[in-house]
Parts: C-alpha cells; sequence; structure tokens
C-alpha cells in the first residue's frame, strides 16, 4: 500500500512540474508578445507622429490599429472610390508602414484592413436594410483600399508578404463609436483601420497542443 502511494505522489509531482513547465512557457510568450507589441507600437509612432494630425489619425497601443477617421477624406458618401485626398495619404502612408511592420515579421500573423460605417443609410429607416448595405459598401471599401496599396510601384518586392498576410474586412456598424452618453457617434463610426494580428495566440495553442 505505501509502495501504491508512493508511485501516485511520484506521478502528482512529475504532473504539476509539467504543467509548472508550461505555465513558464505561456509566460514566455505572453512576455514576448507584449515586448513586441510595445516595440512595434513605438516604431509606428515614431515613424508617423507628425502625420497623425494632418491625417486626423491615431494609433491604438492596445490593439495596434492605424485609425484613418476623417470620412469625408476617405470616401464620398455611400461611395467606395477613394478621394484623391485619401489617395494621397496612402502614398505616404503605406510604404512606411510597411517599413516598420519589415521589422517585426516573425510576430505578425495577419494585417487586417478594416472598414466601418455607421448604422444610418440615406433612403432608409429599416435597420436590418440599412446594415447589410453598409456591409457591402464597408467590404468594398477595404477591397479598395487593398488594391489601391497593393498596385503601388513603391511596395512591388512585397506584394507576395502582402498577398499571403493582408485582408480585408468590412464590418458594416457592428462596432460602432460611442459617445460618453452610450449613443452612437456616427462620424467617428465611419473609419479605416490597419489592424496587426500577432501570431501570440497561436503560438500559446500549440504549447496546449503539444
Amino acid at each position: 500500500m505505501a509502495g501504491l502511494m508512493m508511485v501516485f505522489l511520484f506521478i502528482s509531482v512529475a504532473y504539476m512540474h509539467y504543467v509548472q513547465v508550461e505555465k513558464n512557457k505561456i509566460k514566455e510568450v505572453a512576455v514576448a508578445y507584449q515586448n513586441a507589441q510595445t516595440e512595434l507600437y513605438n516604431a509606428l509612432e515614431s515613424e508617423f507622429a507628425k502625420d497623425l494630425p494632418n491625417w486626423d489619425a491615431e494609433i491604438d497601443k492596445q490593439t495596434l490599429e492605424f485609425r484613418f477617421k476623417s470620412p469625408d477624406v476617405l470616401f464620398k458618401t455611400g461611395s467606395s472610390d477613394l478621394q484623391l485626398g485619401f489617395k494621397s495619404t496612402l502614398d505616404s502612408f503605406f510604404p512606411r508602414y510597411l517599413a516598420v511592420l519589415d521589422q517585426f515579421k516573425d510576430h505578425i500573423t495577419e494585417v487586417r484592413i478594416e472598414g466601418h460605417t455607421s448604422s444610418d443609410w440615406t433612403g432608409t429607416s429599416n435597420p436590418d436594410v440599412a446594415y447589410f448595405n453598409n456591409m457591402e459598401l464597408s467590404q468594398g471599401r477595404t477591397r479598395t483600399v487593398l488594391e489601391y496599396v497593393y498596385e503601388m510601384d513603391d511596395i512591388v518586392t512585397q506584394r507576395p508578404w502582402i498577398k499571403a498576410h493582408f485582408s480585408a474586412v468590412g464590418y458594416s456598424s457592428s462596432h460602432p463609436v460611442m459617445t460618453e452618453k452610450g449613443r452612437e457617434d456616427p462620424q467617428r463610426s465611419r473609419r479605416v483601420t490597419f489592424k496587426v494580428l500577432t501570431n501570440a495566440e497561436l503560438q500559446i495553442r500549440r504549447i496546449i497542443q503539444e
């Protein structure tokens, strides 16, 4: 009986050691992710700090979203055609953006161009009709942005990486910007963002599945 208890004790100690090792691995990935995210944010901030006010843009440190917030500059109402002003901004922004990302490629799973609209749609008061019309619009806008930057002469050599890692996603009015009073801010809800997704979650999943 004592021998059996010793066996169980040995198994318990071995399992606890295994769990601790796995926790340490996950912690290392989390720390590496946090460091890489901070470094990437700092690199983006350093590169674009002077441009952000002129572009009415911002960089979110927590989500690594680069947000363009002036809907009137981006597209005409109800259209997915790029305004000349937004084309000019993208001409300056995108090659430099890629140059910054190039330093962090080992940590990047995806770069998602996201399109967001308000919940409004001219000519209808039906929220379902407005939602699906805005879905089509937001998807068209992100596709147009991706097509435009992809065709830039300055980034020809990076097109294979862009094809493998960039996506264009339209969210319609699913993620509105709210005011402090809990109401939607239609103007701020209409935006385009470039969002970096890191591979930290993938690395943690691989550790768990080992």
